[in-house]
């Protein structure tokens, strides 16, 4: 019984999840979509439901959230310019981030979130504060890998997006948490791909 109670709360509550939320998750689907095919409209996707997104994890208060969505709309801009053809056509290609470069960038994820998550649960009255730091700090490392076309950030997003699905459950944002559960899924697509991708511009078969 509690499980079919669980069911139909979970049912009603999406039937009320906001337009915001909503709009924000079809477009952040169509942006991990594009950037899987590697289209530079992923950013234009991005740009949009990122600032969808900043309304809704603020209300929420989830403020490390909320403030990752401002460097989302920044490394979009970014995106956009980075991904775009140069003079012969080519576009950026798909490489591997140094793994020394990505242990110092884990450490200072966690450093970074410690000290940020002591930081909003003596400040703010944040919700999930060490939740709340360590996805954010892990998607601004993640998302810059994106925007260089590192074949790193699937791993990275991986772990990210079902931390976030946990948050969002919490929050009782149910909308979001639906989607981060497709962006799991969606990850292991991608990684996929640019592998392949990967291994064709280095001549070998897949």
């Amino acid at each position: 019984m509690t499980l079919l109670a669980d069911a139909a709360t979970l049912t009603r509550q999406l039937a009320a999840v906001p337009p915001v939320e909503a709009a924000g998750a079809v477009l952040g689907v169509a942006y991990v979509v594009l950037v899987i095919r590697q289209r530079r409209a992923c950013w234009l996707a991005a740009f949009a439901s990122t600032a969808l997104y900043l309304v809704v994890f603020w209300d929420a208060r989830l403020y490390m959230q909320a403030a990752l969505q401002g460097y989302y709309l920044v490394v979009a801009v970014y995106g956009w310019v980075a991904w775009r053809a140069g003079a012969r056509g080519a576009s950026l290609a798909v490489s591997r981030a140094p793994w020394r470069g990505q242990l110092v960038a884990a450490l200072a994820v966690l450093l970074g979130s410690l000290a940020s998550a002591s930081l909003l649960a003596r400040e703010t009255g944040s919700a999930q504060p060490l939740l709340d730091s360590l996805t954010t700090w892990g998607s601004v490392y993640a998302t810059w890998l994106v925007a260089r076309k590192r074949i790193d950030n699937w791993p990275w997003w991986l772990l990210v997006d079902a931390l976030i699905a946990v948050l969002c459950w919490r929050q009782q944002l149910f909308a979001s948490m639906i989607l981060y559960i497709l962006y799991v899924g969606l990850v292991v697509v991608g990684w996929r791909s640019w592998h392949l991708d990967l291994k064709r511009q280095a001549g070998s078969p897949a």
